[in-house]
């Protein structure tokens, strides 16, 4: 057996992350952690990579006793970590992010060439991943799924491991990327090397991986084959409890609230024409880089239009954020910790920072009536945390993305932008903000969703448009798309 952990546990206090976990991965073999956040995966995988130390129960590698007492010794066993959470230096050339702290040096001078060498050996057994990445360009430069596959490299470049753990590591790919990733994967899995693998998307691992673990509150409470089980018995286990998808009926059309003609950005959309109705769902698929994130920046002011003709409810014209926030429509970005959330701050504070007029008593803030406010938004969506004073870093990333949902609601805006609404967050949290987008659209709100899940889009949305190099195509009910036909559209095939 490649590893074995044998009843793990691990307590933050008096809150018991994990307890009693045992699982084990062959050689070859790539096993999926299911569970749902804060069922105690990362607690898990910090363990294993050393990060965290374990307060009781045992690990094997290869047989032997392991136990690093920091990452850097984990490493030298032949154990690396992703997270999920990017770590790369932007100033730096990717090959600087591939080789920091082990640069091969002479006399205290690094060797560009010996540096390029060891990439290039290293890599080997991954060609079209080493083919994607030009070492001499800065990280800045690069997109987000490109940043992710610079991180999955520096993990293999080092030292090629035994034991390799992802952490939802295609969170920012498009479905290219993700194919190419499975496809080195597959390749490394073949020539031996262990992947433990934690996402969120069961269709995902029904492609990649073979075995699967399911924890749930700390406690590993199924495993086996992932062949051997339907995706239904699969979120059972990690809920605890079946678990009832988004539903809705065919909603009129309202009134029109959103119009966009021939819209241009400064490079992305190159045009886009659509129109979004009160109580109604629209979804925008295509590939990342297609213009489909910036096309919402553009309709909320955060890039400039550079041409065409856009309409929000009785206003022409382009307007600033603070503008559309007055006029009635949020985004949510699909950069939750970048750009949706201010992680310093309370559950209260965030969900209060955009409007806080509302929480005023003689023009100085009340925290007695932010927290009485903040209090019913977290009762009404659900939201996990042990009290509204909490910091919204602490909570899980099903509860961070209800809370910036949560803004938006206290804001009372009319139409909401949302940018991967559901990116990193567990099958349950997942359905719960599926549930809570469709009864808004009951609600009268209009609703435009970016989403690089298909099932996500065909599950809540009543059109779907297809955005391929900039150009958005046409709206159509969802009953007349299929996935294929999405798909090939998205990729230029139609």
């Amino acid at each position: 057996m490649r590893f074995e952990a044998r009843e793990l546990g691990k307590a933050f206090g008096g809150t018991a992350a994990l307890n009693d976990v045992s699982l084990r991965v062959a050689p070859g073999r790539i096993h999926a952690v299911l569970g749902e956040n804060g069922a105690g995966k990362s607690t898990l995988m910090r363990i294993v990579a050393g990060a965290e130390h374990a307060d009781s129960g045992s690990m094997l590698l290869d047989g032997a006793p392991f136990a690093p007492n920091n990452p850097r010794a984990a490493r030298n066993c032949g154990v690396a970590i992703v997270y999920q959470e990017l770590s790369l230096c932007p100033h730096l050339s990717v090959m600087d992010n591939l080789l920091l702290g082990v640069e091969p040096n002479r006399f205290g001078f690094i060797s560009a060439r010996r540096a390029r060498e060891r990439l290039d050996a290293a890599l080997a057994f991954a060609p079209k991943l080493r083919q994607r990445l030009a070492f001499d360009r800065p990280v800045f430069e690069l997109s987000t799924a490109e940043r992710q596959l610079v991180e999955i490299a520096r993990a293999l470049a080092v030292r090629q491991p035994r034991l390799l753990i992802l952490d939802e590591p295609t969170s920012s790919l498009g479905r290219s990327d993700v194919d190419l990733l499975f496809e080195a994967l597959l390749e490394l899995s073949q020539k031996g090397l262990s992947v433990l693998y934690i996402s969120h998307f069961l269709e995902e691992l029904r492609r990649i991986a073979h075995d699967y673990t399911v924890l749930r509150d700390g406690l590993s409470v199924d495993t086996g084959r992932v062949a051997d089980k339907t995706n239904d018995e699969l979120i059972a286990a990690m809920a605890g409890h079946r678990v009832e998808h988004a539903t809705h009926a065919s909603r009129p059309q309202g009134e029109l609230l959103i119009e966009g003609v021939e819209l241009c950005g400064p490079a992305l959309p190159v045009s886009a024409s659509f129109q979004l109705h009160r109580g109604e769902i629209l979804g925008i698929a295509g590939l990342v880089g297609s213009g489909r994130s910036e096309l919402l920046r553009t309709l909320f002011g955060l890039e400039r239009l550079r041409a065409g003709q856009l309409r929000v409810a009785h206003v022409s014209g382009s307007r600033t954020p603070a503008q559309r926030l007055a006029q009635g429509v949020g985004l949510l970005s699909e950069d939750r910790k970048g750009e949706g959330l201010a992680l310093s701050l309370s559950v209260a504070q965030n969900l209060t920072l955009s409007k806080l007029a509302h929480v005023k008593r003689r023009g100085l803030l009340s925290p007695e009536l932010e927290q009485q406010v903040a209090s019913e938004l977290v009762q009404r969506l659900g939201i996990r945390c042990s009290n509204v004073g909490q910091k919204v870093t602490e909570l899980s990333g099903g509860n961070q993305q209800k809370v910036a949902l949560g803004r938006l609601l206290y804001h009372g805006v009319d139409v909401l932008l949302l940018d991967e609404p559901t990116r990193g967050i567990d099958v349950r949290s997942r359905g719960e903000i599926h549930r809570l987008i469709v009864q808004l659209a009951a609600q009268g709100k209009a609703i435009l969703i970016v989403s690089s899940q298909l099932e996500e889009l065909f599950e809540v949305c009543d059109r779907i448009a297809v955005m391929h190099r900039g150009r958005l195509g046409p709206a159509l009910p969802r009953e007349q798309r299929s996935e294929h036909e999405v798909l090939l559209a998205a990729t230029g095939g139609a």
